[in-house]
């Protein structure tokens, strides 16, 4: 297989925000649970700490550098893989060249060398890269492929360095990765919720903590959909008057404007929505308020249906 880079943003080129690439990184996080199963995505409960991403500037570039490496090998739990890093005057931040291992070579750009702050951000990236290889887990089109390389990447506990990487001010802006940085905070907000680890204290950028607050709120809005039990007032009536009328038009087409689907069948009204944890979607029957507890990542649903 060839290269695959980290996108490096612009020097004065505005920073995109808001959230465009939402379906593709849902699609991502459902394609991470298919592929790993709930135990296996469990089994990086825990991120990378702040420790073993610190880059002092008085550290030596190339040892330094091994060193975080290293960490995100073992993070990334591929205990095979050696990496072998180079710094090198180029395009896009990095570029990881997935051969068939046991080595893999990733190349930074040469601006790293005085930003070594950021050497984990874009290894990060590029050794999740390695990891999908692995597991034979990708995208079609390589901007596909990018955003989903940076959902895992944040979602199995390295990627809140991608959003630490994000500063903006008066003169001057930064950003790695392929998401937006408020797309980002909702990935690491989706996963604190699933693990209950609040990455907020990590971020050195203010910018970086903004977004992740943006990204939380969006986060939110997933749990407290219906018919989930915490779905809000004005939610909980649209949902009636749509179950009303699913009742009395069965057939009929469902409403794309919303995330939940009424079907007919042989058991009477169903419903399905997706998973607020890997958004794939959980089909119950209307029935009332009960527990559900979605088949691919055994989240337990309290539902209002």
């Amino acid at each position: 297989m060839g290269g695959s880079d980290v996108a490096n943003h612009p020097p004065g080129a505005p920073v995109v925000h808001g959230f465009p690439h939402l379906d593709t990184v849902r699609s991502a996080v459902t394609a991470l649970y298919r592929r790993l199963s709930a135990d296996g995505v469990h089994a990086y409960a825990t991120s990378l700490a702040p420790a073993d991403a610190a880059f002092a500037d008085q550290d030596d570039l190339h040892l330094g550098t091994q060193r975080v490496a290293r960490a995100l090998v073992q993070h990334f739990r591929l205990p095979d893989a050696r990496v072998i890093v180079a710094f090198r005057t180029m395009e896009h931040a990095a570029s990881v060249e997935l051969a068939a291992g046991p080595e893999y070579f990733i190349e930074l750009n040469d601006r790293f060398r005085t930003h070594r702050r950021d050497i984990g951000a874009a290894l990060a990236h590029e050794i999740a890269h390695v990891l999908l290889h692995r597991l034979g887990l990708e995208f079609p089109g390589t901007r596909a492929n990018e955003i989903l390389t940076d959902t895992v990447t944040a979602y199995l506990g390295g990627g809140w360095l991608l959003l630490d990487a994000f500063r903006e001010d008066a003169t001057s802006r930064q950003k790695l990765g392929y998401l937006t940085p408020e797309e980002f905070g909702y990935v690491l907000a989706a996963r604190a919720f699933a693990f209950g680890e609040d990455p907020s204290p990590w971020f050195t950028s203010p910018q970086a903590y903004t977004a992740y607050t943006e990204g939380r709120q969006r986060a939110l809005r997933d749990l407290r959909r219906p018919p989930l039990t915490a779905a809000g007032w004005a939610g909980r009536r649209r949902y009636a008057k749509d179950r009303r009328y699913a009742r009395e038009h069965p057939g009929a087409a469902p409403d794309p404007s919303v995330p939940y689907a009424f079907e007919t069948g042989d058991r009477g009204l169903r419903v399905s929505f997706p998973c607020p944890t890997c958004h794939q979607r959980v089909r119950v029957p209307v029935r009332g308020r009960f527990s559900a507890r979605c088949g691919l990542c055994r989240t337990r649903l309290e539902c209002d249906t």
